[in-house]
Parts: C-alpha cells; structure tokens; sequence
C-alpha cells in the first residue's frame, strides 16, 4: 500500500494542476475541446499510447502489465452542466463544474501517473483500461439531436457511445468515483429517456387576429399541467421523475407562437418502470395538444440504462477505503439515487461500481458547488481507486476472476443491449386532423421512419 500512496504523493501537483485548469475550462458534452486535449496532452507526457475517439472528444489507453488477467476500465468524465448563475460559470456559456468532473478527470490523471511509477504494477496482472469520456451529463438534447442527425453520435451519452464503438470491447470490470461531498456507495440510481416534444400550432397576429391562430406555447403550458395531474399515479418503488422545461416559446410577443419545445426526462428504476411511465406522459402531451387543436412531435430517444452496482464491487470498495482512509467511515447504502448516469449501460453488461469521493461542498448542479478539498476529491480518491485495482488484479486478478464469474448481467451481450435500447427511438408527428373531421391519434411509441398505427377517436 504504501508504494501506491508514495506514487499518488510524487504526483501530487500534477494532480492539483489538473483540478484546477479543468475546473477553469468547463465545456458541456461533445464540446470538452480544450479539457480533452489537455488530458491527452498530460497521458502523452506521461508515456501513455492514447486512442482518440474518431469525430468527437475522449480517449482511451490500454496498459498491458504482461501477464494473463482480467481487464479493468476505469473512467473520468470530461463534460461541465450549465449553471449560469454560478459565481465561476463561463460568462458566454454558463457552464461550470458543479458536477465534480473536474476533480474526477484529475483523479483519473493521479491513477495514470501513478500507474507509470517503478514497482507500482509489479504485483498486478492483466490490463488496465484508462478512460476519459466524454457527455455524461444529458443536456442541450437538441443539440445533441444535431450530431445525431449527422451521424457524429448515435448515442447522447458518452459511455453509450463508446461502448458501441467497441472502444470497451474486452473489458471484464468496470469503475468510476463520482465527486460528492462524502466518500460512500449506494445500490444504483435510475435510468431515464430524453425527451424532445415540439407543439406545432398556427401563428397570427397576437393583438389583431389572435382567432386565426392556434397557440402552441398554451398547448405546451396544458402539456405540463397534464403532467403534473398524473404524478400521484406514478408508484413510488419505481422512483419515477419528471421534469421538463422549455427551450422555446415563440419568437415575439405580437405574434401567436406557431412552436414551443420542451426537453424532459423520464427517469425510472427500472426499464419496464420508464416505458410504462413514459407512455403515460406522452398520452398526457398529446392530449394537450389535441385540446387546443395543435399538432405535436414526441421525439424519445434512449438516455441512461438504470445503474445497479455490483454487491461484490461494493464490497472491494469498503475494503479499499478501510485501508487507504481508516479514519474515515464509508457507508454502503442500499438506496437508489434519483440521477441517472450512463454508467448503467455499463452496468447491463459487466460488474461495475460507482461510488462517491468526498471534497466538495454545496448542492450538486448549484451556484453554490465547490470542490472545497481537492487534497481528498482528487489526491486521496486516486489513491483509493488504485486499491481498488491492486485489490483486483493482485494475485492473478483471483478477485476480479470471482466477481465475474458471480455476476449475472441483464444483458447476454453488448449487441442485445444496443438492439434493446435502440428499440426505444421513437419520433414522429402523433395527430392527424382530417378534413371530415375525422382526427386520429398515435398514442403508441413507433420506431423512427416507420409507419404506425393510428387509432381513431
């Protein structure tokens, strides 16, 4: 243990830098330019091989120890969220780092520059995958609906994406340690779909001939009424949320607004949970539109798999943190967190574990987040992670070879997951109005350019 600690502590400015130059360039999901490219820039300094990702940002490196074993992935993420009322928030953007990823791409950094420290993989077998990903906070759908569109990304998330790129083909065991205010780990936390609604109604003008309009934005505000009138029936084991907002209102006061967009999630604790619920917000969101004789386009496209770490990894992240911080208490919780994070697509396909670091203050997302330690977010959090890896390939990765072996994925293979996950695309006008009076409505979720059932009311 204590060559581990000496190879954080050697690199310990390196470290801090990192904090605190990432922490200064915050870039929301496949904009992280300048944060990708420092990591990259310090990986390369350090001697490291990198495998940049083709068309958007992040990277992977492989470290062989050259003996047989398990291989292990472990990640930092790249992106900020926008908080434009943070006192440090770029002024043109609004992005900040209230969401701790700076600390995490910096331990992320310590692990590395520590791993290339004479002796440290001596005892270690197998390969250690080394990640910096990019998107994992699902923000600016529409943008993101762009790049998709495009054909730069398939998937919002940046860990989905990578994943069906093969960038994590060969990976036994996966982890990350999220930021937070304390070191522990839970059970998991919900999966979601994004959502992209665009009521479509009829401009006029607002003062002269507001009769000869239809106005989209009140049929978005009944849209969000019809929402919150079905939120009692959403059950309370399925950890259900939904929050939309909207991104567009119209265009100018004197003029009835012909579109209004709104993003939401629906998030769930499980699979089954999100698409009933979903179907039921969506009927809500049309019924809406149709009241007030408007059109809608529901566009769901997959977000975040439900998260569900692994009881063993959980485990190992105890031990590892008995040992590196024995005066610390590190609480193993049973809850589920109500965020969603791609790292349960992982989590469909391979033992993983995300547990939390302590260093930071404030509410997560808030104008007032901080990482007010980064000795423990960043320099300690490398440490534990490292023991957490020496507790899985030492020995000739025995531990990692029996969490494998113990866990029971969802999915049989990354290719069912995908098809699975890709089945939940969804887009498409859902009224037809007819000129007999005649108006007919998809209530259920159809894939993308294909056609659907219409029923008739």
């Amino acid at each position: 243990m204590q060559n581990l600690v000496k190879a954080v502590e050697k690199n310990r400015q390196l470290i801090l830098d990192a904090e605190r130059f990432i922490w200064q360039h915050p870039e929301t999901g496949y904009k992280e330019y300048v944060t990708s490219k420092y990591m990259e820039d310090a990986f390369v300094a350090l001697g490291y091989e990198i495998v940049k990702a083709e068309g958007i940002t992040g990277f992977y490196t492989v470290l062989d120890t050259g003996r047989e074993g398990p291989e292990v992935l472990i990640l930092g993420e790249l992106d900020s969220i926008i908080c434009p009322g943070h006192p440090e928030s770029d002024p043109k953007t609004g992005a900040v780092h209230s969401c701790g990823h700076n600390a995490q791409c910096a331990a992320l950094l310590g692990v590395a520059a520590a791993l290339k420290e004479p002796g440290v993989t001596n005892e270690l077998c197998g390969r250690i995958r080394l990640c910096a990903v990019p998107a994992e906070e699902l923000l600016e759908i529409e943008y993101r609906t762009q790049l998709k569109n495009q054909g730069k990304i398939k998937y919002f998330g940046g860990k989905s994406e990578f994943l069906s790129r093969g960038y994590f083909d060969g990976v036994d065991l996966a982890f990350m340690v999220h930021t937070s205010t304390s070191f522990a780990t839970n059970s998991g936390s919900v999966g979601c779909i994004a959502k992209q609604i665009v009521y479509k109604g009829k401009a006029a003008h607002a003062g002269g001939a507001p009769d000869q309009g239809v106005n989209a934005l009140y049929a978005a505000n009944c849209g969000l009424n019809a929402i919150n009138a079905i939120r009692e029936t959403f059950k309370e084991k399925d950890q259900i949320r939904v929050h939309p907002i909207i991104t567009n209102g119209g265009v100018m006061v004197n003029a009835i607004p012909a579109t209004a967009v709104l993003e939401s999630y629906v998030r769930g604790k499980s699979f089954d949970a999100i698409v009933y619920e979903n179907s039921k917000v969506n009927r809500a969101l049309i019924g809406a539109a149709l009241s007030l004789g408007a059109n809608i386009e529901i566009i769901d496209t997959p977000g975040y798999a439900p998260l569900v770490n692994d009881s063993n990894m959980m485990q190992l992240c105890k031990e590892a943190a008995d040992l590196v911080m024995p005066e610390t208490d590190f609480p193993v919780r049973t809850a589920f967190s109500s965020g969603s994070t791609d790292m349960g697509d992982l989590s469909c396909l391979m033992p993983v574990v995300h547990p939390y670091a302590g260093g930071a203050i404030g509410t997560g997302h808030g104008d007032d987040y901080y990482i007010a330690d980064p000795e423990a977010a960043c320099v300690t959090n490398a440490k534990w992670q490292l023991m957490m890896l020496k507790l899985l390939l030492q020995n000739g990765g025995q531990r990692a070879r029996q969490i494998v072996a113990a866990h029971k994925p969802l999915f049989a293979s990354k290719e069912a997951y995908l098809s699975y996950v890709d089945s939940l695309n969804c887009c498409g006008d859902r009224i037809t109005y007819g000129e007999n009076g005649e108006t007919l409505v998809r209530l259920d979720a159809a894939p993308c350019k294909e056609e659907s059932d219409n029923r008739a009311i």
